[in-house]
């Protein structure tokens, strides 16, 4: 009796496996590299080559025209804010403007309406946000119309004024504190920094605000406004990224600590 061999093109198994696998690799190439780029909605394919490479990940063409997001993004140059040595004119000026900023952050910038207390805030933070307010980069019913008359002047001085003051008094803060997982190491997995790491404890970035001392509802709303998208001045999403990828517990934990230390 003759025995056919296995691997050969004579054993009609073997050849018909070979077909079959061929097969169904030349029609997965073909709807995986052709059909399916070709059926994107915004398809703007020039051909059948620049569809394989687009669907591999080498796009083969690249347009010079740059993307213009949808909304208005920050442009505040927060570099050239001073935190320290600011002239006493700067100073004194901004303590002039500031008494119209005096019924929702306090006299001496100490909120008691849950708007942000500024007392001792980071100049270039204060500064960023007057100009965002200014520029439409973040918009608000009370702010934006006050910002809308400022000039850059008086912006650079009314945040020099309350970088200038002292911040929450001595024995505000809950001693001995404990930071809560979420503030103090973050969550790594999920993308989310520790807060400290801009925001003071760890180091701050330049035009990130202190938190210390603000009010829990003030934290969680702003918190809330960058997880849906409503805030939108934070410079390359940072802050929208970390919010969306926070649960509500854990924006409720940061907002209640943050609100309970100096």
């Amino acid at each position: 009796m003759r025995q056919e061999k296995l691997f050969s093109f004579a054993n009609r198994w073997f050849s018909t496996s070979v077909g079959v696998t061929l097969a169904i690799f030349l029609f997965s190439a073909i709807m995986g590299f052709v059909v399916l780029p070709y059926a994107e909605p915004d398809s703007r394919l020039a051909g059948i080559w620049e569809s394989i490479c687009n669907a591999a990940g080498f796009p083969t063409s690249r347009s010079d025209e740059p993307i213009t997001p949808a909304f208005t993004v920050s442009t505040a140059d927060v570099g050239s804010v001073a935190e320290h040595d600011a002239p006493a004119t700067s100073v004194g000026r901004g303590a002039t403007l500031a008494q119209q900023c005096a019924i929702c952050h306090g006299p001496t910038g100490i909120s008691r309406a849950d708007s942000p207390n500024l007392a001792g805030q980071y100049a270039a933070a204060i500064y960023k946000q007057l100009h965002d307010f200014k520029s439409g980069a973040r918009t608000n019913a009370v702010m934006t119309p006050f910002a809308l008359n400022m000039t850059e002047r008086d912006m650079r001085d009314l945040a020099a004024y309350y970088a200038y003051l002292p911040r929450l008094p001595e024995g505000s803060s809950t001693p001995n504190e404990v930071a809560p997982a979420i503030v103090a190491s973050g969550a790594p997995m999920r993308g989310i920094a520790p807060c400290g790491s801009c925001h003071g404890d760890i180091e701050n970035k330049l035009g990130s605000p202190w938190l210390g001392g603000q009010s829990a509802v003030y934290i969680k709303s702003q918190l809330m406004s960058f997880r849906n998208g409503t805030r939108k001045n934070d410079t390359s999403q940072q802050m929208r990224n970390i919010a969306r990828a926070m649960t509500l517990e854990e924006i409720d934990t940061a907002a209640n600590f943050f609100a309970s230390i100096q």
